[in-house]
């Protein structure tokens, strides 16, 4: 470990440690969820399991809640229920990254981890940091442990990328397939149409630009945090487009994620299919979601819990020191009937489960914030839908209307810190599985058709919840909170 490397690795253990205390007494701070030790988290990066331990890496900025100087920090688990904090991975230390270790990815492979990521720079002067100012470089470093990053290599810089792109290329996701290396980074090019890069290396440190995949009906000016992986023996394409326009019943957040199915040979400028764009979650906090296969061959999709540049704030915990978190860990199974990809919490969320309580048709409940609940609502007659359905849980308002099919997610009152609506046509309403968290909310409909997640910040440590469910029952668990060890 070099004086450097030492440096700031003490700064932010300092920064972590001085946190831990006031955070004992922080109710927003969440039983469930992974977050931030101190200051700020977004997109998670280099997801995947080693040997039996799954490793969450993240951006993170523990120096200013609201943003800044990012680093990588790690949280690892072998059972996806508890948790190791091991402190931050990477540094802003080279002359390629200094402005900041932005997004990337692990490739597990020969008992190494390999992780990919865009080193910011931004250069001084009067840039508009799209066509000049900005370095996007394509780094790699090699764990053997997943705990401590070996030497970084330069791969690529933005001459790299192709003269028709701008400075905006980064977020790259590495996979091999049949002895090849492939890699897809996102991208705006020079007409500011979103887009994505596809590059193939026989090494895995050589690349050459192969593809440009594009979907001229999504009216976008860049594509951030790109995925291609099979699902059910397609292939699914994943993908941040910034730029989509909201409408009445989808695309409502300032920026979307979602995926699309990609038929064809995506290394070839013709041969390949993208099809109709669909959101991986309708609620106001989700965005950049990675996905990875683990040692059971599960597909394992995670999303920050965030979004910026929007109407709506998340204040109350900034003035205490941090902000935002990630989603539950939630398979991916492809639902061959509906042609669609199905998103379920992970099957480990259910040894948090303790006690628990049967409602036919209403439910009425104090819940206590420092625990938190799985809701279970279903039809009672099987193949049918319910009839209306309102849970009102302080200021928060989830109501389903039969006769129109829609759902609306809600806030009432200031928790919403700014949140007003968001609306999904879901047709009938078969089931719903609703995680409530002391600071989050993550609802699941018709079996992980449909997805709302949010943030949310009740002053009172005890709130009402009240379920009317016409035509079904509500099963309440109360949960175990997660346990998570600093090392």
């Amino acid at each position: 470990m070099t004086d450097n490397m030492h440096g700031w690795q003490e700064r932010i253990r300092t920064a972590e440690e001085r946190a831990q205390e006031e955070s004992r007494q922080d109710g927003w701070r969440l039983r469930h969820h992974l977050m931030p030790p101190v200051g700020w988290l977004n997109d998670p990066n280099g997801l995947c399991q080693k040997d039996g331990v799954y490793h969450i890496y993240f951006q993170y900025s523990p120096f200013d809640a609201e943003g800044g100087e990012k680093y990588w920090g790690h949280y690892e688990s072998e059972d996806l229920v508890h948790w190791r904090y091991t402190g931050a991975f990477l540094a802003p230390d080279t002359e390629w990254d200094r402005s900041g270790v932005y997004s990337g990815c692990a490739l597990v492979e020969d008992g190494k981890q390999y992780f990919y990521y865009t080193g910011n720079v931004k250069l001084e002067g009067k840039h508009d940091y799209i066509r000049s100012g900005r370095e996007a470089n394509t780094v790699l470093t090699v764990s053997e442990d997943g705990r401590t990053a070996g030497k970084k290599e330069l791969l690529m810089t933005s001459r790299d990328y192709g003269d028709d792109m701008t400075l905006h290329v980064r977020d790259p996701k590495v996979w091999k397939e049949n002895g090849l290396y492939y890699m897809v980074q996102g991208a705006r090019d020079m007409e500011d149409k979103g887009c994505a890069l596809v590059f193939v290396s026989e090494d895995g440190r050589n690349w050459n630009r192969k593809n440009v995949l594009r979907k001229e009906a999504l009216d976008t000016y860049m594509w951030e945090c790109p995925d291609i992986f099979r699902l059910g023996g397609k292939r699914i394409f994943s993908f941040s487009p910034q730029g989509m326009k909201a409408e009445e019943y989808r695309w409502q957040n300032q920026y979307q994620s979602g995926y699309c199915l990609l038929d064809g040979d995506f290394t070839a400028e013709d041969g390949y299919r993208l099809g109709d764009f669909r959101e991986w979650d309708m609620g106001f906090d989700f965005y950049a979601p990675q996905t990875f296969e683990d040692e059971q061959g599960r597909r394992i999709l995670i999303g920050w819990m965030g979004m910026i540049e929007c109407d709506y704030d998340n204040m109350p915990t900034v003035k205490r020191g941090w902000q935002h978190c990630l989603t539950i860990p939630r398979e991916l199974v492809w639902d061959e009937e509906r042609g669609i990809v199905l998103q379920r919490p992970v099957q480990e969320m259910e040894a948090l489960r303790g006690a628990s309580e049967e409602y036919r048709e209403e439910a009425s409940l104090e819940w206590n914030r420092s625990e938190g609940l799985e809701l279970h609502i279903s039809s009672v007659s099987s193949g049918e839908g319910t009839g209306e359905l309102h849970l009102k849980a302080g200021g928060l308002r989830l109501d389903y209307e039969k006769e129109s099919g829609v759902l609306t997610l809600a806030f009432t009152d200031q928790s919403g810190s700014g949140r007003k609506q968001r609306k999904a046509r879901i047709g009938a309403l078969k089931s719903a599985r609703i995680f409530l968290d002391a600071s989050a909310a993550e609802i699941y409909i018709n079996g992980g058709e449909t997805v709302m997640s949010t943030r949310f910040y009740p002053e009172k440590d005890f709130l009402s919840l009240k379920i009317t469910v016409e035509n079904g029952t509500v099963l309440v668990y109360h949960l175990k909170n997660m346990e998570i060890d600093r090392i």
